[in-house]
């Protein structure tokens, strides 16, 4: 099996091309590929795929096993891989997910390859019950969440995939791989979350580290830090138009007043290419 190695910004996938294979089920090649030890290692694989409605369709399967709807960081490494091998060659496509069509745009190139891609994440989705999040009918900007005894401030969403933000006064201090899980399966979100813990460097800047649903504590997350910024402008911590510092570096996020959607801007950057045995 041949496969190239992406990253964007440290979170990391395994792709692979298979055309009209919709019904075919990735667990278990997933969860091989993917394992840091005795596979390629990554966060994810991204499967190249035929589509009826788009371009083409992007599936993602989380480290797990478990298929997420859409992955931020992952649309901008497919839509640099389509361009760079030349199934594609016009800087915008559509891309079929489990979220919906995403319309990638190649932003900027160098030496003819693509370095920064611009993503149409959408429209978030505010409405409780559409999270999914149980309780009364509304929205979730600075709810109260009690998180194994403890009270946190929440902003929930939906962004293709379930997010929950919390602001935090110092990051770097946050033991992520030990309070993600439990936000991660609270009795609250029937279909998990996401959590992105936030801090607040300024009305144009937030840090973010995130939890994924299925994947544990990551690099860096696409739809987290589009959640992150969306949630800072509700709460009224910052503008419309936000830069997202992550471990390896930096997503500008415009949430556009005109439309509602919510625009990603980043890199995506090959780490390698190679075979495993199928």
């Amino acid at each position: 099996m041949k496969f190239v190695k992406m990253h964007g910004l440290g979170n990391d996938f395994v792709f692979i091309e298979e055309k009209n294979n919709k019904d075919k089920n990735y667990a278990d090649a997933a969860r091989r590929l993917c394992d840091r030890h005795t596979g390629v290692g990554a966060d994810g694989l991204i499967v190249v795929d035929d589509s009826d409605v788009a371009d083409l369709a992007m599936r993602i399967i989380n480290a797990d096993g478990s298929e997420a709807e859409m992955c931020g960081n992952g649309i901008r490494c497919f839509a640099k891989y389509v361009y760079d091998t030349g199934i594609m060659q016009t800087d915008t496509f559509t891309v079929e997910t489990g979220a919906g069509i995403m319309r990638p745009k190649i932003a900027a190139l160098t030496d003819g390859k693509a370095e920064l891609i611009t993503i149409n994440m959408g429209r978030p989705v505010l409405e409780r019950n559409a999270i999914p999040m149980t309780g009364k009918d509304g929205t979730v900007i600075n709810e109260t969440l009690v998180v194994d005894g403890k009270t946190y401030k929440i902003t929930a969403l939906l962004l293709g995939v379930p997010h929950t933000v919390t602001y935090v006064g110092d990051l770097a201090s946050v033991d992520v791989t030990g309070l993600g899980p439990l936000f991660e399966h609270h009795p609250d979100f029937p279909k998990k979350t996401n959590v992105n813990f936030t801090q607040v460097i300024d009305d144009k800047t937030v840090a973010v580290r995130t939890w994924e649903r299925g994947a544990g504590a990551t690099l860096a997350c696409g739809t987290g830090s589009c959640s992150a910024a969306v949630a800072s402008y509700l709460n009224g911590y910052t503008g419309r138009s936000v830069d997202v510092c992550l471990a390896l570096g930096t997503l500008h996020i415009d949430y556009d007043e005109n439309d509602g959607s919510v625009y990603m801007t980043g890199p995506a950057s090959v780490s390698f290419t190679g075979e495993i045995e199928g």
